[in-house]
């Protein structure tokens, strides 16, 4: 072949090559360009943190103690359960409500935000009342609002996050430290003062709510192949429809925990800082679980940590039924904790994010605080109200162990994912 004819062949080369390069690039981008992702975001950590630390601060001041509050105004326990159980009702159609017009409209933080000062100042009505009436009305619009929030952050956390969910845990993390801090100053707090200062207690992390709030910026929302289906048809497939009846009943199971732990222990002789001890051990585990997660997501299977955390649950349930006399079974059931909820809810997040993706996103979280926590919450508190005082606390809790049963035959059975 003559030298002149391969110059001009490696010349034509090059500059095909050249710019079919270019035209590689040029498509790269424009690909990306409806697609941007919150991941590619630098993530609010702090902020993030922040708000998750003081939304469970209140959980921690509210969870344990509101019981007891609801104790000393005279309330006997089939009204305590109601009125604990509100904030379970109201969280079965208030998240969804809020999940749809967050994505209808594209605004989840100015949403959470507007939740967060309404949601306090609708609390600040517990000053102005003692009434059974008075404080059902107050306990159901505070609860109406402060729903609205955590579906919303955990959605726009994950958005954050991509497919980097495994770190979910370390920014959730931060929630836990909140709980335990509220929840053994607290403790310390009521018994070295009158049960009242508890109101300005929550007052005070509710407060942090609305501060931390307003520093979030809104993620952008990755499109996916699955916008085109609806809610209702990623909801009815077997794997989903199982994953939310086991978790609603695991929910449940948590009612006469959440409803009278607090309560339980301080008729068996126990102080409320040792009270305030014990509810904190199970979540300092918690913590442990969460920074965890990704390794343990290396060697085991979503299927395989859900199965084990249901698993632990029915021993837990059993042990604080039947073991409050001994200190030591009740710290051993405290350090379940760290599997009864710190990887059930780590792995039920990863879940929620993996059946419902894009637009879907805050409706899928909304659909999962609907069902579990408030469903199956509400059923849980009401039943352990009607229950407690009819079948005292050891079989309480071992119904609660037998609804834990129940719903590790659904994951066995029916959770048939890849992950």
């Amino acid at each position: 072949m003559k030298p002149g004819f391969m110059k001009v062949a490696n010349d034509r080369i090059q500059d095909d090559t050249s710019f079919a390069v270019r035209c590689i690039e040029c498509l790269s981008v424009c690909s990306l360009q409806p697609v941007k992702i919150g991941r590619m975001r630098p993530i609010p950590y702090w902020s993030l943190s922040g708000f998750y630390f003081f939304h469970f601060a209140f959980i921690g001041a509210f969870a344990p103690y509101w019981s007891l509050y609801l104790k000393s105004l005279s309330f006997n326990a089939f009204q305590i359960g109601i009125l604990m159980s509100l904030l379970h009702v109201t969280r079965v159609f208030a998240p969804a409500a809020w999940g749809w017009l967050a994505d209808h409209t594209g605004k989840r933080l100015l949403i959470v935000q507007l939740a967060a000062v309404m949601g306090s100042i609708s609390y600040c009505g517990v000053f102005f009342g003692e009434s059974f009436a008075w404080m059902a009305a107050t306990m159901a619009l505070m609860s109406f609002f402060w729903s609205a929030s955590l579906p919303l952050i955990e959605a726009t956390t994950l958005s954050y996050l991509g497919e980097s969910t495994a770190k979910y845990g370390r920014i959730r993390a931060w929630g836990s430290l909140g709980f335990i801090f509220a929840v053994i100053s607290v403790g310390y707090l009521l018994d070295a003062m009158d049960i009242g200062s508890l109101l300005w207690a929550v007052l005070g992390f509710k407060l942090g709510i609305i501060i931390f709030s307003r520093q979030i910026p809104d993620a952008e929302i990755a499109l996916q192949p699955a916008d085109n289906l609806s809610v209702r048809q990623i909801f009815k497939r077997p794997e989903v429809l199982a994953f939310f009846a086991a978790c609603l009943l695991m929910a449940l199971a948590h009612g006469p925990y959440y409803t009278f732990y607090s309560i339980y222990l301080v008729e068996h002789g126990y102080n409320k800082g040792i009270v305030g001890w014990l509810w904190a051990i199970g979540v300092i585990c918690e913590i442990g679980v969460f920074f965890l997660m990704p390794q343990l997501m290396r060697r085991f299977g979503l299927k395989q940590i859900m199965i084990f955390s249901f698993s632990c649950a029915i021993a837990r349930f059993l042990m604080i039924g039947w073991g409050v006399e001994w200190l030591a079974v009740m710290v051993l059931a405290q350090i379940l904790h760290a599997a009864t909820y710190g990887a059930h809810h780590a792995t039920a997040m990863m879940l929620v994010h993996h059946f419902f993706r894009g637009r879907h996103q805050a409706k899928g979280q909304a659909l999962y605080t609907s069902l579990t926590f408030g469903l199956g919450g509400a059923f849980g508190g009401v039943f352990s109200g009607y229950v407690w005082e009819l079948l005292g606390a050891g079989l309480t809790f071992t119904l609660s162990a037998a609804a834990v049963l129940l719903g590790l035959g659904l994951v066995v059975w029916k959770m048939n994912i890849s992950r």
